[in-house]
């Protein structure tokens, strides 16, 4: 039995198809793990009790999933989950592939993680029949878009652990996930440490770039004809704000898509005449981007202060996982300093190589 489209709730199926059709064209994947927030605040989370007898369980937007004991063999069916149960020391036995064609379905910050494990890949909807032959005896489900239909049929399977309820289908953080997956797995200890070292990392961004605090940074994209940029809590834009950006004034004003990304006219791009503009981008070339005629118009273009994250960089930024965001900082920050530090005449070498500098 395959899970498609035609089996999910009308809803799910029109939204999720858009937002995957384009995210998958951004490097930003097949749905919404882009809106999965980078904040490094651990917040008040929905703590499941670990039952007298040695049970945990997690109260979740579909229920209650119990497991009698940690697992250890996890099949991986959101979009980015490989990430945080692979820093957790547990290769999953199945990965979901979300985009970009990459060994066993896990990216280059996080390959080192896989040690000998060879997953088997889950490619597009869920194959009943493949996960079922891994014998999983936990499928985490979070950022995986399933129905409450689907999320059913695969408890006949294995436990399923899926997003706190309040949180939306893609919603979920990254230091939510990897403090739930740590639980399930029997490693709150090292979760616990996982999200400290990630926190201490951006704090001390914080502190080596004081200056960045308070001034204005936006993601920006164009893709398929259409220019705009990730707002709210989108793992793009929350990356920012946890070195201390705010978006501008005008981008916080715009109609916004689905909540993660704000579309605009291409006559008037001022929204995205920030300090700080990144274009983030699933190629590396970019000439769509190089030709915007409004783009020349932004003082961020003519003072030299835009920044190029492309395949890699977008990847990992749009991943925002406890594994990928680390990668996304060392390869960002000077680039964003080097935007940043008042001479129009320094050279961006990101920029540059696109061919975005001025």
């Amino acid at each position: 039995m395959t899970m498609t489209n035609e089996a999910m709730p009308a809803e799910i199926a029109s939204v999720g198809a858009s937002r995957r059709q384009f995210l998958h064209g951004l490097a930003a994947g097949l749905s919404a793990p882009a809106l999965i927030g980078a904040g490094l605040v651990l917040p008040s989370l929905a703590r499941p009790a670990r039952a007298q007898d040695g049970e945990i369980r997690f109260e979740h937007a579909f229920g209650t999933t119990v497991l009698e004991k940690p697992a250890t063999r996890v099949v991986s069916i959101g979009y980015n989950t490989q990430d945080p149960l692979l820093a957790l020391g547990t290769p999953p036995v199945g990965i979901r592939e979300w985009f970009g064609g990459q060994p066993h379905a896990v990216w280059p910050w996080a390959q080192s993680y896989l040690g000998g494990a060879k997953p088997t890949v889950i490619s597009g909807e869920v194959s009943i029949e493949i996960i079922a032959s891994l014998q999983p005896d936990l499928i985490v489900g979070v950022g995986s878009g399933i129905s409450q239909a689907e999320y059913d049929v695969l408890s006949q399977v294995a436990p399923v652990l899926m997003q706190p309820a309040d949180n939306p289908s893609y919603g979920t953080r990254w230091d939510i996930q990897t403090e739930m997956f740590g639980r399930a797995l029997g490693k709150s200890d090292k979760a616990r440490e996982l999200i400290e070292s990630n926190k201490a990392l951006f704090a001390a961004a914080r502190a080596r770039h004081p200056e960045w605090v308070g001034k204005t940074g936006v993601c920006a994209y164009n893709f398929n004809g259409e220019t705009g940029a990730f707002i709210g809590s989108d793992t793009r834009a929350t990356f920012l704000a946890e070195l201390g950006f705010t978006p501008t004034k005008q981008l916080t004003d715009l109609k916004t898509t689905q909540g993660f990304y704000a579309p605009m006219s291409p006559e008037d791009l001022s929204a995205l005449d920030a300090d700080l503009l990144v274009w983030v981008s699933s190629s590396d070339t970019v000439p769509d981007i190089v030709a915007l005629p409004m783009r020349k118009t932004l003082k961020a273009h003519r003072e030299g202060r835009e920044v190029m994250a492309g395949s890699l960089i977008a990847g990992a930024l749009s991943f925002g996982s406890v594994l990928s965001l680390p990668f996304a900082l060392k390869e960002l920050e000077n680039e964003m300093a080097l935007a940043l530090d008042g001479d129009p005449a320094t050279k961006v070498a990101s920029s540059v190589k696109a061919g975005l500098a001025p």
